[in-house]
């Protein structure tokens, strides 16, 4: 008898609709595999639902709160139902980008990681509201870079799918972008915008014994890779394996900087104890690998990166989420 797998998607994160088409693509993948598949909209039915279905596997497609935040996978823990991804305390920790720096110092001694990130400052919505932060804006550039300090990246703490991104080029845009990023989190990170090539790396299996795939190149032809980027594939490019021209355009040995961001990938990887797969996201600024982020519930939609990678490295989508699933079954609660 094959094996029911649920597939868990949408939910009532801001990014629900991409959550969707990631669900549905998984869905159809792995019935063509041979699974018995449920699909299931992550509601106030979920948990009745999968008591009631009993599902061997489930396979997480949520993106951003409820997935991400490790919220569904503690769930499914505690119903002790198998499930494909890395767990809630990795996830936990992913959610929250302004700690990366700190989560990576705890890890890699000064040195030993290829790891870098730009220059952040990370303020709460009740700095604004109750301390007067707003009073201070005309200092953040120079804390940030000397100087005039533009342009500067503002986005939430939390979420994906470039939600609230905003490039900051004049001390005129800076309010209206922290108002844009309050809109879909409590909490903002204000950084340093580096200048560079935009690559995201897939990475599969468990820590230490990871694989790599091919760095995905975003190219951006109008505007910044923010979130309506994403839905307006006229609006990109994408390469994988990123290309040469690239890597090298900014001064950088080619080589070295594949080498580098597969490194980088790795430490990342390893450092929040992920499993089965994650996408990290980088900046090549020509010397350096600057970390963007990391997705424990990465987008898997036609048009998504991690599937690009897959394809890439001469995998088949369809092959590779069966082997994550009976992984998962091996694998057990």
């Amino acid at each position: 008898m094959a094996a029911k797998v649920a597939v868990i998607m949408g939910g009532t994160s801001f990014e629900r609709n991409f959550s969707l088409l990631s669900g549905r693509l998984v869905s159809e993948a792995l019935a063509e595999s041979g699974f018995d598949v449920l699909t299931l909209d992550a509601d106030a039915n979920l948990v009745q639902t999968l008591r009631a279905e009993k599902p061997a596997v489930a396979f997480i497609c949520m993106h951003g709160a409820g997935g991400e935040d490790g919220a569904v996978p503690a769930l499914l823990e505690f119903l002790r139902i198998p499930y494909v991804g890395s767990r809630p305390a990795s996830c936990r920790a992913a959610w929250n980008k302004a700690d990366m720096p700190f989560l990576m110092r705890r890890v890699y001694d000064k040195g030993e990681s290829l790891v870098v990130w730009p220059p952040q400052l990370v303020l709460p919505a009740s700095a604004f509201k109750d301390l007067g932060a707003a009073q201070a804006l005309d200092i953040i550039p120079e804390r940030l870079g000397g100087g005039t300090g533009f342009p500067l990246a503002v986005k939430p703490v939390h979420g994906g799918s470039a939600m609230g991104l905003s490039r900051v080029d004049s001390p005129d845009d800076l309010g209206s972008a922290l108002m844009a990023a309050f809109a879909y989190d409590d909490s903002v990170i204000i950084q340093r915008w580096i200048e560079g090539v935009e690559v995201s790396l897939t990475v599969l299996g468990t820590p230490g014994a990871e694989k790599v795939l091919p760095p995905v190149e975003i190219e951006v032809l109008e505007g910044i890779y923010d979130t309506d980027a994403r839905l307006e594939t006229s609006r990109v490019n994408h390469f994988c394996p990123a290309r040469d021209e690239s890597l090298a355009a900014l001064g950088g040995n080619v080589e070295n900087a594949r080498i580098a961001l597969e490194q980088a990938a790795r430490e990342v990887y390893r450092a929040y104890d992920c499993r089965d797969f994650a996408r990290v996201d980088f900046i090549w600024d020509g010397h350096k690998a600057m970390v963007m982020g990391l997705k424990t519930f990465p987008g898997l939609t036609e048009t998504s990166l991690v599937p690009m990678a897959v394809e890439a490295a001469g995998f088949e989508l369809r092959e590779v989420l069966a082997d994550l699933v009976n992984g998962a079954l091996a694998r057990g609660n």
